[in-house]
Order: C-alpha cells, then sequence, then structure tokens
C-alpha cells in the first residue's frame, strides 16, 4: 500500500511541476517581450525606462489624441488647445 501511495504523490508533484513549468514558460517569455519592447520604445526616444517617464509619455500621447479626435470632430479651437498640451508634456519629456 505504501508503494501505491508514494507512486500517487510522485504523479501529482509531477504534474503540478509540469503546470508551473509551462506557466514559468508562457509568463517568462511574456515578460522578456515586455522588457524588450519598454527598452526599445524608451531607447528610440532618448528617455529613461522608469515608471514616471512612461506614465509621462501615454499621458502626452493620449494628449494628442485626444486632440486629433476633437479635431476630426469638428472642434478646431480645442483640438489645438489638446494638441498643443500634448506637444508641450512630450517636448518636455523628449529632448
Amino acid at each position: 500500500m505504501d508503494g501505491f501511495f508514494n507512486w500517487l504523490g510522485e504523479a501529482i508533484g509531477n504534474v503540478i511541476r509540469a503546470v508551473i513549468n509551462g506557466l514559468h514558460g508562457i509568463f517568462g517569455g511574456l515578460w522578456q517581450a515586455i522588457d524588450g519592447f519598454v527598452e526599445g520604445l524608451t531607447g528610440s526616444l532618448g528617455i529613461s525606462d522608469s515608471i514616471f517617464s512612461i506614465a509621462v509619455l501615454v499621458i502626452g500621447v493620449l494628449l494628442l489624441i485626444n486632440g486629433l479626435r476633437s479635431l476630426v470632430r469638428g472642434g478646431i479651437v480645442g483640438g489645438i488647445v489638446w494638441l498643443l498640451l500634448g506637444l508641450l508634456i512630450l517636448s518636455w519629456l523628449i529632448r
């Protein structure tokens, strides 16, 4: 009887280990892809790869998108204001 439970415990342990190794491979590769993307993006823009810089970059791009959407809807003054704010933030970040 001890041999059966020993075998059962090893089989369950091997299944759990295979699941964990598979998840590690998936999420480890995903993390490396995200890291490579951030390194490439920040390297090409000449900014640091800190959370603050990435957040300011996202805010600036969102302001530009908002300005373009406003221009498409016909709001010339609002679109120009949003675009100038976005350009101001991005020019402050990217030197």
